[in-house]
């Protein structure tokens, strides 16, 4: 199947085969059709498998096709970072060069003036964080009556950040008739609550299996004691000479203190995370990119949206507490179709951690020692804390949903 079969503007596909576009991937062949025909849409696939093609081009299309009297923000782009709104942003505009489009990108830790100038000179596309979005609508600066189409990209984690309430106040400002997206790479129950009051009659399109990881990425843990996890991180990446390595934390503090520890051991080293400015994670990224800095680490939060289509080397230095990161987190190698490698460094306090991920992706994992990192299964850690308490009774709650409301799935397209 190619890009033309799928009924897009010959614009549009002209401009696909200048970048070098030839065969759609599963996810956009089952989504496009379905965006074109404007149906509502709940639609998954493994991260770096083409999720943002697969609404921006029927969406263009849309507009392309449409006529109108004067210029409006017909979509709005929900994003839950600022670094994923700027790769999204960056998508809309490499995909309408060619078109009489314009899109514009709002988001906190930088100056609104800036973003306002770009709105006033005239926007078709918004992609927009829901703090900024909440910040334009309530002062009046924005107007969001022509919009047909919201897109929530990303939406798991949205809801995780605790975006629910923003997410909810920023629906009122819209208007009730309007095409609603949902595209993610994990669901879960709270999605799917979600997506009853949001969406009608969806479409569910889900082109692997649900919460899945992408098969071209290798997957190895290591057992290895807490304290010795920064040793066997820079072990690993000087021994095997990895570069553009891309490391996790939980913490804010903790991704400064483990650059700090790396920059001891010879690793150019970088920390990105929400504390930093807006200017200072633009610099961070472009210094990973161009190979200035050989690890990055950096918070869930901040990584969401980072893309880098060769990155090969992802390291989890700490788990995520919610065991879909670790999907996203992965997701971050192996991106469009490339080979990738993902090191997990567990210590034993985190194997309950382990164990969640185990279950949401049904498959075991076999720890691995590495020879001179071998955990030492006589150290009691008395500093072993506590679960940390779930967020799932909280989201429930925010979404209306209890033990006595069970989801329905909406019509499933393969």
């Amino acid at each position: 199947m190619s890009f033309a079969s799928l009924g897009l503007h010959p614009d549009i596909l002209g401009h696909l085969t200048t970048l070098g576009y030839e065969t759609p991937t599963p996810i956009q062949r089952e989504a496009i059709p379905a965006v074109l025909a404007r149906q509502d849409v709940m639609a998954g696939a493994q991260t770096g498998t083409g999720k943002t093609a697969a609404f921006a081009l029927p969406l263009l299309h849309r507009l392309v096709t449409s006529a109108h009297a004067e210029r409006a923000i017909r979509v709005l782009v929900l994003t839950p970072t600022r670094e994923l709104a700027q790769q999204v942003h960056a998508s809309f505009v490499k995909y309408s060069a060619t078109l009489s489009i314009q899109p514009v990108v709002a988001y906190g830790g930088a100056s609104i003036n800036v973003q306002l100038d770009a709105l006033r000179q005239g926007c078709d596309v918004l992609v927009a964080t829901p703090g900024r979005l909440l910040e334009l609508l309530m002062k009046n600066l924005i107007d969001l009556s022509q919009l047909n189409t919201l897109v929530l990209d990303e939406a798991d984690r949205m809801l995780d950040m605790g975006f629910i309430v923003d997410i909810q106040r920023i629906l009122k400002k819209l208007p009730a008739e309007r095409q609603t997206l949902f595209f993610s790479a994990t669901f879960n129950d709270e999605i799917f609550a979600l997506s009853k009051t949001l969406l009608r009659e969806p479409t569910l399109i889900e082109v692997d299996q649900r919460n899945t990881t992408a098969s071209q990425v290798a997957q190895i843990v290591y057992a290895v004691d807490a304290d010795r996890k920064s040793a066997l991180l820079s072990f690993l990446i000087g021994s095997k000479n990895w570069q553009q390595v891309l490391i996790f934390t939980r913490t804010k503090q903790g991704a400064d203190e483990l650059a700090k520890e790396m920059i001891k051991d010879g690793v150019a080293t970088q920390a990105i995370h929400g504390d930093k400015s807006q200017g200072a994670r633009d610099r961070v990224l472009a210094d990973f990119k161009a190979g200035k800095v050989r690890a990055l680490v950096a918070t869930d939060v901040a990584a969401r949206g980072i893309d880098i289509d060769q990155l090969q080397y992802v390291i989890n230095h700490e788990l995520p507490y919610n065991a879909e990161d670790y999907i996203h987190r992965i997701g971050r190698t192996g991106r469009a179709g490339s080979t990738g490698l993902a090191v997990s460094l567990v210590a034993e306090k985190e194997r309950y951690l382990l164990t969640d991920i185990e279950k949401l992706l049904g498959e075991p994992f076999v720890p691995q020692w590495l020879p001179g990192f071998e955990p030492d299964l006589n150290k009691t850690d008395s500093t072993q804390k506590k679960r940390e308490p779930s967020k799932k009774a909280l989201r429930a709650k925010a979404l209306g949903l209890t033990s006595s409301k069970r989801n329905k799935s909406p019509k499933r397209r393969r």
